[in-house]
């Protein structure tokens, strides 16, 4: 991606609604008006809308619904930006990271992808990712860790991302332990985190993250229609794509570096209480052919689900499959 868009996406971003003469541009850049034009031409062949005054300038009108590199990178800003490799369509992203990993690609490294053939889950279960103005993202990271100190990475990248959502959406998410983004009881998005070890370290840290972002109830599979929704039906209008996947990508790696540090535990706590949906609500615990019922009563220091069963006793669950509320009985 050359950095000729990200400059021309800046000034247009910098000047929102005004006119951008071409002799601008072509000064900044250090080319042409002629090869200007034609770097705005390739970008309105992208999906951007841009509009033109003769002698006056160039406008830029609206900006692709799809998600764009470039226009990432410019929402991202001056600071520095992990390695961004942006799809038409994948097998599934966390797979992606796995061959760049194996090819020795840098890292930290952002993939995302507009669609997904064969997104997966937890438990390996595909996971519904039409092209239809979602999110599908995987971050990759190398940290050199302990395996024990990752026991409760999932869940601390997962209150960072419902933070960043009501944040940025004005909505008021909860997730549902291990791994699911709920809204209105509704699943919005789910998290992934594969891990590679080597000998007592952790080698490739891969953090995976679908979220309904733009897509409608109609455009899923009947069966998920009912308990599944988006962050823009949840708000009411659609979300800026490109804007909200640079903002993700800055509160992933913030969280990452946070988590790295340690000082991650000044926030964990509250935020954890904050968007914790099972806490104090009837739950059942599934693990293979044993089910335990009872009481949600929060997690523990390495992130197991707490449940007071029904006999009084309390157990902790490091997996597990949870159903709550009305579905328990």
């Amino acid at each position: 991606m050359p950095d000729t868009d990200v400059t021309i996406l800046r000034e247009f971003l910098a000047h929102p609604g005004e006119l951008v003469t071409g002799t601008r541009l072509a000064r900044q850049l250090g080319i042409s008006r002629v090869a200007v034009f034609f770097h705005l031409k390739r970008l309105i062949d992208e999906g951007f809308v841009i509009a033109s005054e003769p002698r006056r300038g160039y406008r830029l009108v609206a900006p692709p619904a799809g998600l764009h590199e470039a226009l990432i990178r410019t929402h991202l800003g001056r600071t520095r930006a992990p390695h961004l490799v942006c799809l038409d369509t994948v097998d599934s992203t966390n797979s992606e990271a796995e061959r760049r990993l194996a090819a020795d690609e840098p890292v930290p490294l952002v993939i995302l992808a507009r669609a997904q053939t064969r997104g997966r889950g937890r438990r390996g279960r595909p996971w519904h990712s039409a092209a239809n103005g979602n999110l599908y993202a995987t971050f990759v990271f190398r940290p050199q860790l302990e395996p024990a100190r990752l026991q409760d990475f999932t869940l601390w990248l997962g209150v960072s991302v419902c933070e960043l959502v009501e944040n940025f959406c004005k909505l008021s998410p909860g997730l549902k332990w291990p791994n699911d983004l709920l809204l209105d009881g509704r699943k919005a998005g789910g998290m992934l985190t594969e891990a590679r070890i080597d000998a007592d370290q952790v080698r490739d840290l891969v953090f995976g993250l679908g979220l309904n972002v733009n897509g409608r109830a109609a455009d899923l599979p009947a069966d998920l229609r009912r308990i599944a929704t988006s962050l823009a039906e949840a708000s009411g209008a659609p979300l800026d794509l490109n804007r909200f996947a640079a903002a993700l990508i800055g509160r992933v790696s913030q969280a990452y570096a946070q988590f790295l540090d340690g000082s991650y535990r000044t926030r964990f706590a509250e935020l954890w209480h904050r968007y914790d949906i099972l806490r104090g609500r009837p739950v059942a615990v599934i693990q293979g052919p044993r089910t335990v019922r009872g009481t949600a009563t929060g997690i523990d220091d390495e992130g197991s689900l707490l449940v007071r069963t029904e006999a009084g006793a309390t157990e902790r669950f490091r997996a597990g499959e949870v159903t709550l509320g009305k579905d328990v009985a």
